[in-house]
Formats: C-alpha cells, structure tokens, sequence
C-alpha cells in the first residue's frame, strides 16, 4: 500500500523516474511536518531545478537590444568567413538556394539563434525589429526571457520555497550537497544569476580552487551576467582540472558570443579528439560551419554524426537541405522520408518532401504532400506551402495557378518578400508595369538581402526609361551578389547608356 511506503522513498523515487511535479508535491507535505529536514529540503530543490531546466548548450535566441547593443565584436570590418556576421558565402550557389538576412545559406532544421537576425553593416532598429516574424513579442535580451520563463514557473506554485535575499550562503557554501542543489536552483528557478555568483565564489574557495564543477558554474553565472572574458577565464581552468563535454559547449557559447566561431571551431574539433565517440561535437562542428557558410564541411560533419547516431534530426534534416540545392533532389526525398519513418510530421517536413518529389519528376506525389502540408499548417507557415505551390505552378507552366498562390502566400504573410517578387514578374507578363513596380517595391522594402526585386526592378525601370533609377538598383544587387551575370550586362549597357547622354 501507498501509505506503508517511506514518503522521502517515494519522493526520491519519482525523481528519477522524472516525474517532478508529485516528487514536489510529496516534498511539501513532509517538510510541513518536518521543515528542517535537510535530505527533503535538497531533494525538492533538485527537482525544482530539474522541473525548469532548459538546455544551455546551444545558442539561444538573441533579443533586440542584443542585436543593436552587442559591442563584443572583436572586429568591425571582419574578413569573410572569420565572423558570423561576415559568412564564407559561395556566390555560385547564391542564386538557387535562399540566404537569411544575415547573408548565410538557409539550413534544414530550425536550432535556436538561427532565426535572429545577426547585426550586419548598415543594420537600422527597423531592420533589426523585422528580424522576427509580425505579431511575436520578443524580449529585449536574453536574460529577460529567462526572468519572464522563472517567473511563470514560480507564479504556478503556492509561493516561493526559498527566500533567496535571506540566505547564508557561506552557511551552504560550506555544505557541499547543499550547494550544489542549491545552485541550480538559483540559475534555473530564480534565475538570479549575482546570487548564484556569489555561492559559486564561496564553493570555490571552500574548495581551494580545485573544483571543476564550480569553476564551471561561475562560468555560467558570468556569462549569464554578460561578462564574457571572466566566463572565459573560469571555463578554461575547469577544462584544466577535468575536461567535461558540457563545460567545452558552455566555453563554445561565449566564444560565438564574442563572434570568434573559429576559435569556438579549434575547441570543438580538440574537444572530439578526446571524446571521438559523443555526436553532439560532430553536431556543434558542423552548425559552426554552418554559421560560417561552409556547406561543404558541415555536409561532412552531419555525416560523420550520423555514422554514429542514424536517428539524428538535425543531421538529417540539414543533409536533405544540402542535397536539395546541390541538384540532388533523389538523395534529398531518400532523407525527408527517412525522417517520415521516424515518426515525424510536420508542414515544413511535408512541404520539402513535396519539393523534392516534384524535382524528382514524381508529379504525382508532389500534389499528395502539398495537401497534406496545408492540412498541417497553421498561420505561421501556411504561407510558405503556398509560395512553394506558386513556385510548383511556375515550373509546370500553370501561371494562373502560380499567381493565385502567390497571393494568397502575401495574404496569409504580409512579410513574404519571395512571393511579392514573384508577383511582379507575373505582372510584368501581363504587362501591367505599374502593379509589377509596386511589388518589386514592396519586396525590395521586405529584404534588402534578396537580390532578385532589385535587378528585376531596374530592369523594369530600364524598359521605363528611368535609366539613374535602374542603375542604382542593379548596383544594390551587384553587391549582395557580385557574379550575378544579368545584373553585370544591365550595369554594362546602363553605364553606356548613362556615358551617351553626357
């Protein structure tokens, strides 16, 4: 019988067994009876802190204070390829597969921060507030996200189990278990990370400096406070002491957060030379590559990730995106539906693999994953199955199918720039030059990182006679795509032209 168990037993029991809301619930009605009991009071800590714990070992979501504030670039003007904010980008492949604001080729998998918009020269507040989707509040900077998530987990309870501003901390500092249940707590409960900092300091002392777990969590607490280079400091000396994977991620984040990826790629790739076997280095290597624009090297990483882990998502998803745009639509349906039959279904998933059906000249099953992504779809990416349709009606030579995809992809998302492009081109085939400007207008206004709306409205406004107008727009887009070869012969004739009139 229930009534016969050992309550602190049973409370430890259902931890393990990751069922943290009756491990709290048992927890309480003891510590009522009997509120100094220390192995309780460590155990509904732990699952407190196990109840709220988010995975800190990827990039998070940056805010939009970040993005304007961030002054820890080490380089204003930095070289292709040595800064995220200046990727390794391969112009020949710019005009098949689509770029982020950011100049980087868009990946298969969505991973948190790779839908910020990363500070790029020129960058205005407005570009920097569009680098979400409309209608999204997004918190200013990080640490205000985690404060609005620690406060929503504390408002579900009755009331706050520890009165953090009373606490001894030299008291718990001095008990080792206590502290360490104490510690996560305050990162990831209270998200009080100056408190945490201060029990981290007293542990470590306590410790004589020899402690890799506190080193690291005052790593953490510095990183959470913005203060990069001391994060640095102590996360190298808990490597030192004892190389653990999840102390060389957290050195990874402040590295990337002080826009040095190649120094975060030099740690990742030692880190696998001491632990050969664990997939989430392989995964790290390659999402830097990605950042980075080396499609070629992350394809190798995700490869090597899944020799040992097949079941990977990620890996798989991002090397059907791979194959995708390297005209390799075959191997890229081999990957969607190995994904298929790992249980996944989604709108996104049913839309790529409609994509690579239809370029894989399987007419008829491309219509099938069409419909049945617009089944799955929500308001957040109905848009997007509906470009891909109008993109599906362009290639098959049904234009009236096209535009009428097309337009209802702008209904639905008021922000999609591809779609108003597309628009305009159709527009133009009707010889409607005045609504084809204003689309190619609106999609330049959209994303000023597509370089498609600016050479085809300066080739409009050439047709016009507005040859200045022309000539600087096809200049716009010689600069987000040098080796565009349309854009070179415009800029060729408009320049002769231009030289005529003088």
């Amino acid at each position: 019988m229930p009534s016969q168990i050992d309550p602190t037993w049973l409370a430890l029991s259902r931890l393990r067994r990751r069922r943290f809301t009756e491990c709290i619930d048992g927890c309480t009605s003891i510590l009522q009876t009997s509120p100094y009991d220390k192995a309780v009071w460590s155990l509904k800590t732990l699952a407190l802190s196990a109840e709220a714990y988010t995975d800190e070992t990827e990039m998070e979501e940056e805010g939009v204070g970040e993005l304007l504030l961030d002054d820890n670039a080490v380089a204003s003007m930095p070289r292709p390829g040595t800064s995220l904010s200046a990727p390794r980008i391969n112009t020949s492949d710019q005009g098949i597969r689509p770029m982020s604001s950011s100049g980087r080729p868009n990946t298969g998998f969505s991973r948190p921060g790779s839908s910020s918009t990363r500070p790029i020269s020129g960058m205005t507040v407005d570009a920097a507030f569009r680098g979400s989707k409309p209608g999204t509040s997004r918190p200013m900077t990080t640490l205000g996200r985690e404060v609005r998530l620690g406060t929503a987990s504390m408002n579900s309870g009755s009331g706050k189990f520890i009165e953090i501003d009373k606490l001894n901390l030299r008291k718990y500092a001095s008990r080792p278990a206590l502290a360490i249940a104490l510690i996560d707590y305050l990162l990831f409960v209270e998200v009080n990370p100056r408190k945490g900092l201060e029990l981290c300091s007293e542990a470590t002392q306590r410790a004589n400096y020899k402690s890799w777990f506190w080193k690291r969590k005052l790593g953490q607490c510095y990183y959470k406070l913005g203060l990069y280079r001391d994060a640095e400091k102590q996360l190298r000396s808990s490597l030192k002491e004892t190389p653990m994977i999840m102390t060389y991620f957290d050195l990874v984040k402040v590295y990337l957060k002080l826009d040095i990826p190649n120094t975060a790629l030099s740690l990742l790739l030692s880190a696998g030379e001491q632990f050969p076997m664990e997939p989430r280095i392989l995964l790290g290597i390659a999402r830097i590559y990605d950042m980075l624009g080396d499609v070629e090297n992350s394809s190798a990483a995700y490869k090597k990730v899944l020799q040992i882990d097949a079941s990977s998502i990620e890996a798989i998803s991002c090397l059907a995106s791979n194959s995708f745009y390297t005209d390799n639509p075959e191997i890229s349906l081999r990957y969607y539906r190995r994904l298929l039959q790992m249980g996944l279904s989604s709108t996104e998933l049913w839309s790529n693999l409609g994509l690579s059906c239809f370029h894989s000249s399987q007419f008829d099953m491309a219509l099938s994953c069409f419909s049945r992504a617009l089944q799955l779809s929500n308001e957040t990416n109905e848009g997007d199955v509906w470009y891909n349709i109008g993109l599906t009606g362009v290639s098959i030579g049904d234009l009236a199918l096209a535009y009428q995809a097309f337009k209802v992809a702008v209904s639905i998302d008021k922000n999609c720039a591809e779609a108003y492009a597309n628009l305009g081109v159709l527009d133009l085939r009707k010889n409607d030059w005045e609504s084809a400007q204003a689309m190619f207008e609106q999609a330049k206004s959209l994303a000023p990182f597509l370089f498609e709306p600016l050479y085809n409205l300066a080739l409009l406004q050439w047709k016009r006679g507005n040859l200045e107008g022309a000539y600087e727009n096809v200049k716009q887009s010689l600069i987000i795509y040098p080796d565009h070869e349309e854009s070179l012969a415009l800029e060729k004739e408009l320049m002769g032209s231009l030289m005529g009139l003088r």
